[in-house]
């Protein structure tokens, strides 16, 4: 018998924890996670079962579809992707969420993005007679810039054409974020993720007020 007393209960065996975090995992065609993606989903159980979690309700719907780690300048980010239907309650609680996966996984900085479709010119051939712009290579590679940063918000960009023909995309930010001075030491890294999802260079920076 327990002897927890009548408002406690013991906790629930890791094998249980982890078959409840799997519910927090959406694959395409029901592929099986990888075992970061399984941390991930865990660290989000973890987060919707704590009592004290002022965003507890908000992570009840919410799932990934996907988590990758990459190198970037002396930092390791971890980008977890959302399905596209739960991204507007990610949105809604992005830097309170960040935070507390970032306590989780000390040493990584966490990045958010949206799994979005993308239609190319073909799409007639699918059977979709106008492509939605937002489905588009640009407004997706748009859309991907705004999930990065997210929650600081973008104020201004240009494009600037380099010596040798490459281009490179100057993305100014808000210089009113409350956040400022740990956005800065992100900086880096929201390159290396914008560059690893669409192949494009970006620089990221505070415009001189």
């Amino acid at each position: 018998s327990s002897h927890l007393g009548p408002f406690l209960s013991p906790c629930p065996p890791p094998a249980a924890t982890m078959i409840n975090a799997r519910k927090k995992i959406l694959k395409e065609k029901g592929a099986a996670p990888t075992d970061l993606e399984e941390e991930v989903a865990k660290a989000l159980f973890d987060i919707e079962v704590t009592p004290s979690s002022d965003i507890k309700a908000d992570i009840r719907d919410i799932c990934i579809s996907g988590a990758q780690e990459l190198e970037a300048k002396n930092r390791v980010a971890l980008v977890i992707h959302f399905p596209y239907r739960v991204w507007k309650s990610v949105r809604k609680i992005q830097g309170r969420l960040i935070r507390e996966l970032e306590k989780k996984f000390s040493k990584k900085q966490v990045v958010f993005v949206a799994s979005r479709t993308m239609l190319d010119k073909n799409h007639r051939a699918k059977g979709i007679k106008v492509r939605p712009r937002t489905r588009t290579l640009t407004s997706v590679h748009e859309a991907i810039l705004e999930d990065v940063v997210g929650p600081t918000e973008i104020v201004g960009k240009r494009t600037r054409i380099c010596v040798d023909g490459s281009k490179l995309l100057k993305v100014m930010l808000d210089p009113k974020e409350k956040d400022k001075d740990s956005v800065e030491g992100r900086l880096a890294v929201y390159s290396a993720v914008y560059k690893k999802l669409t192949n494009k260079e970006a620089q990221f920076t505070f415009p001189t007020v």
